[in-house]
């Protein structure tokens, strides 16, 4: 398979160029991250925070190269948003924290908030994080014929509420195992709302929750971890018996490829709302 290169890192690459853990995670079973499991620190090295001002935690992303974050377009990225690479927590100074300016954001065009359908969103940073370590890192892109069945176990990160109807959230990153559901069986919880574009994950005891949106589900293929999910929406209480919604990547990667190779901002007024 052909290697597409941006800015120097390939987006679909060998495990020595994304998707490697440096440090590993020490991910345990079914863990949660509503009243959830600690992350060991740097431990997923393409985790981002979207935040709108020091240690005010929008949203979440990942990094995909060193110039381009995956996220979900209702964070609403704004060039004044910073993007926090390289942190574990809420930060501290002995973090190798780097934050970062927003260069350009580019909502899918299709994206429908009321249907929360399309619901994905590139950010183009205004300068590239310092050297790629083992603290910040990509994670790797699937193309657009992978495939992870139902049932397979993947992981999930995030700095958002530890318990549905609460305002807290957590200190440290966390982390969750999660099996996958195909979307006949996710269908028996959400109904017409899931679409092909969307992935499932959860109602085993895991939840996302608030402030999760836009971090990462990952799957390991081939000894490196690629992106399969973006967490976009689910129970408004939380509830880790019901399965968390995600885009799935897979059926967006051309619309990433498109953005990546011809970066110009989608005019607002070209959303069209879909039917699920």
């Amino acid at each position: 398979m052909a290697f597409l290169w941006v800015v120097g890192f390939p987006l679909f690459g060998s495990s020595s160029s994304c998707g490697v853990l440096a440090i590993h995670p020490e991910l345990s079973g079914l863990s949660r991250i509503v009243s959830g499991e600690d992350a060991v620190p740097s431990s997923w090295p393409w985790q981002v925070s979207l935040q709108v001002r020091r240690k005010l935690r929008r949203s979440g992303g990942s990094l995909i190269n060193q110039l381009w974050v995956l996220t979900v377009a209702h964070c609403r990225g704004r060039k004044s948003h910073r993007v926090v690479a390289g942190v574990s927590g809420h930060g501290s100074d002995d973090e190798a924290v780097q934050a970062l300016r927003t260069a350009q954001v580019f909502e899918h065009p299709l994206w429908d908030r009321i249907m929360a359908s399309n619901d994905i969103a590139l950010l183009k940073l205004a300068t590239p994080p310092a050297p790629l370590s083992s603290t910040v890192s990509p994670v790797c892109l699937p193309s657009a014929s992978t495939s992870f069945p139902a049932g397979s176990v993947c992981a999930t990160t995030g700095c958002g509420q530890t318990q549905g109807g609460s305002d807290k959230t957590p200190d440290k990153l966390q982390q969750a195992a999660l099996p996958l559901l195909s979307n006949a069986e996710c269908r028996k919880f959400w109904g017409s709302k899931i679409t092909a574009v969307m992935i499932c994950a959860g109602a085993r005891g895991v939840s996302s929750c608030k402030g999760d949106s836009g971090g990462p589900l990952v799957c390991q293929k081939d000894g490196a971890w690629t992106l399969v999910g973006i967490v976009s929406w689910g129970s408004s209480w939380c509830h880790p018996f019901s399965p968390g919604v995600y885009n799935n990547v897979t059926e967006f990667i051309l619309w990433v490829l498109e953005v990546l190779e011809n970066p110009r901002p989608t005019p607002h007024f070209c959303r069209t709302q879909i039917k699920p």
